[in-house]
Formats: C-alpha cells, sequence, structure tokens
C-alpha cells in the first residue's frame, strides 16, 4: 500500500472544506470496508483520505409518520435491526442482513455502502485484465470472456460489470433521496438519479462531485411497507453478492387485487435498476401465481445476456415471482 495523508475533520463543515481543498484523487473513507479492499489491491491509491466516520450527527436513525431519516453514518447493523424498519420496512432491514457479515456490517455505512464500486473479477483482477473501469479506454475483458456474474441490464460495449450493492436496491424501491453537502451548500439528490450507467465513461458511477459528501438518506413513508421483501439468490447463503435479487413492496385489496406495487432489481445490472413495466403491470390484477410470473418476465424483457449468465434471466424471473407472492403474504398480515 502506498503512503497517504490522513485527514479527521472533526465537524461537516471541516469536512467539506477539506474536500475542497483536497489533492484530485483523494478519498472518503466512513465504515471503510470497501475502500480498504481497493487500497490493498492497488485498485484505490488516494494521496490522501478524510476519514469521516466521528462526525456528529451522521449516525441517527429517526423514524418519524412522514419519512425514514438514516444518517449517512449509522451502520448497517443498527439500521437493519431498527423495530420500524424491522415491522414496516423489512425490505430495507432484508437488504441490510443479507448484504455481508455481521462483522462488516458492524463496520459499514449505510451512507458508504451506496458508493461501494463494483466486484466484477476483471476490474479487481490487476493490470493484466484491461477494464475501462479501472482504466479507461484499455477494453473491457468480461465482454467475451467469463460473464457468469455479469450484468443483464444497463451495459454497454465500454462495461457490464454488476452493482454489488443490496441496500440501494431496496431503498430505490421506495423512492428513497440522499441528501448530500458540498462547497455550494446542501442538495438532495434521488436515488433513482445517484447512480449511472456506463455507457462510454464506465470510471464515472455516479453524479456526486468529489467534493460533495452524502449526509442523509430519506425514505418516504408508504402503506407499502409491511407488504415488502428483498428477496435475495446467491451461491451460497452466507456472506455472497447476488446472482439476482429484488426488492417488492406492494398493497393488496380485501379481494387480493393489487394496488401500489413497486419492484427493484439487484444483483443484475450496471446500476440499481427500477422495474417500472412490472410494477405498472400488476396493479388492477389478482396475486396470483401466474400475474407474479408475468410480472418477472416483464422484468426481464430488456436482458442481454452473454457466453455464461444466460441461466440469470430465468432465474431473476423467478425472483420477482416468489418475492411478488412473499410480499403478497406480508400485505394481507
Amino acid at each position: 500500500m502506498r503512503s497517504f495523508a490522513y485527514v479527521v475533520p472533526e465537524t461537516v463543515d471541516a469536512a467539506v472544506d477539506a474536500l475542497r481543498s483536497a489533492v484530485p484523487g483523494t478519498k472518503i473513507l466512513a465504515g471503510g470496508t470497501t475502500l480498504y479492499d481497493l487500497m490493498k489491491l492497488g485498485i484505490e491509491a488516494p494521496p490522501a483520505v478524510i476519514d469521516v466516520h466521528r462526525l456528529p450527527g451522521l449516525d441517527g436513525i429517526e423514524a418519524g409518520a412522514d419519512e425514514l431519516v438514516f444518517g449517512a453514518g449509522a451502520r448497517m447493523a443498527d439500521v437493519a435491526d431498527h423495530p420500524v424498519v424491522r415491522a414496516d420496512y423489512p425490505a430495507l432491514s432484508e437488504s441490510l442482513w443479507r448484504a455481508a457479515s455481521q462483522q462488516l456490517r458492524n463496520m459499514a455505512t449505510v451512507g458508504g455502502n451506496l458508493l461501494q464500486r463494483t466486484r466484477c473479477a476483471y476490474f479487481r483482477g490487476g493490470p493484466e485484465f484491461p477494464c475501462n473501469k479501472r482504466n479507461p479506454g484499455s477494453g473491457c475483458a468480461a465482454i467475451g470472456g467469463h460473464d457468469r456474474a455479469h450484468a443483464l441490464l444497463g451495459g454497454s460495449d465500454a462495461c457490464i460489470a454488476t452493482y454489488p450493492g443490496d441496500w440501494a436496491i431496496a431503498l430505490l424501491a421506495f423512492d428513497a433521496v440522499v441528501d448530500v453537502v458540498g462547497p455550494d451548500g446542501e442538495r438532495t439528490v434521488p436515488l433513482a438519479e445517484l447512480h449511472v450507467e456506463p455507457g462510454d465513461d464506465p470510471a464515472r458511477e455516479h453524479t456526486l462531485a468529489a467534493d460533495e459528501l452524502i449526509v442523509r438518506i430519506r425514505v418516504p413513508a408508504t402503506a407499502a411497507g409491511r407488504g415488502s421483501t428483498y428477496h435475495k439468490i446467491r451461491d451460497r447463503e452466507s456472506y455472497a453478492f447476488a446472482l439476482a435479487s429484488t426488492a417488492v413492496a406492494l398493497t393488496l385489496d380485501e379481494q387480493g387485487v393489487v394496488g401500489e406495487c413497486r419492484i427493484a432489481l439487484g444483483g443484475v445490472a450496471t446500476r440499481p435498476w427500477r422495474a417500472t413495466a412490472a410494477e405498472e403491470y400488476l396493479p388492477g390484477r389478482a396475486m396470483t401465481p401466474e400475474n407474479a410470473r408475468r410480472a418477472g418476465e416483464i422484468a426481464f424483457e430488456g436482458a442481454r445476456p452473454g457466453n455464461y449468465n444466460g441461466f440469470r434471466v430465468e432465474l431473476g424471473i423467478r425472483t420477482v415471482a416468489d418475492a411478488v407472492r412473499i410480499a403478497g403474504e406480508r400485505a394481507t398480515r
């Protein structure tokens, strides 16, 4: 690991000032569970690190009548175990419980988790593999390579690396927003606009400026929260990234007809993916296995499988169908 400067601001304003005057390439350290890995691999070599994990006021969790508010520095384990989150928004809780080992959940922050980088083996494999995300213009070894875990949706001719997170998928289904602060003050970014598809510039992964800091995440209250789930399919049950996942939240009337419906996909796209066409299909229809299956098929209509990941189209369809069923059962309790 290369040497780097280490800065520990005492307030949010001081952190913003440090970012404003920082050398290009400076990174923010929160829980460190992703950044340390990337630094050890030589993928990240920041000239300076700004440690924000002790900043006061960023670890709060508030469950109000109109919205949930999570400080960016709140630990994943604490948010997952919050009684209101567990009872009224199980998809949010499950997306965190199923995201990593207990040790990592105790350290990782919900703000930092949103900006974790891909687990593409070529991206992490070193300079012998061309990777436009790590070395722009070098090519993409995954295209035409071993793409079993790579994206089915949102890819480009320059990159098919999968967004690895779980938390962002559940937040997307609930129309969450992210408050960020920078030299020009505070602004709010819809979670749906935080991450970007690779296009011709895979190195650009989100819409935040280099001198902006996430300070909180806000989730509007919704009756669909109780009827929700985060369903994750992976090679092993513990501490593994999704082959396919989905967050589903819905309401049912007394006749078992779907009212409100939200569906987001994880593990299958280059960014958190909202399945809007599938959402539009279910409302007004009965909660049946056939309709749940059809919603899954619609969600994956734009999938572009490669050499080895085609099996995940059917896997994804079944994941959505199962999640719709689970959410439906919870909505009737």
